[in-house]
């Protein structure tokens, strides 16, 4: 549980942290583009591990099928973010794709913790 819970406070401490020194002129934008690639590495932790303390030989066609969908969920968010609630582009984009990266990065490095831990 502990992947979650550092995704989370990471994101959010650095959320806070970029309000901040905006002085809020980048929200809701940098919310919004955290919002998204925080719902998809965390799902995708979440099924990973129950993944694989079950069965691990199923693992990365888990990680294929979730590529998928995370690719569908967030070209939808995106669509909806940018056309429906009309949130200013530059400052959303650039909270989505840094947060996209580096959550995935965290999740990464968990998930290399997981697979490693019982060698």
């Amino acid at each position: 549980m502990r992947a979650p819970v550092a995704m989370i406070g990471v994101g959010l401490l650095s959320w806070a942290g970029v309000a901040a020194a905006t002085g809020g002129r980048a929200n809701p934008e940098v919310l919004y583009g955290m919002l998204g690639p925080l719902t998809v590495a965390v799902a995708s932790w979440l099924v990973v591990q129950r993944v694989y303390a079950t069965n691990p030989v199923c693992v990365i066609g888990v990680l294929l099928a979730g590529m998928a969908i995370k690719l569908i969920f967030l070209a939808a968010y995106t669509f909806v973010m940018l056309r429906v609630l009309d949130v200013r582009p530059i400052p959303f984009v650039a909270s989505f794709t840094c947060y996209f990266i580096a959550l995935h990065h965290i999740e990464a490095l968990f998930m290399r913790r997981l697979f490693t831990s019982e060698c």
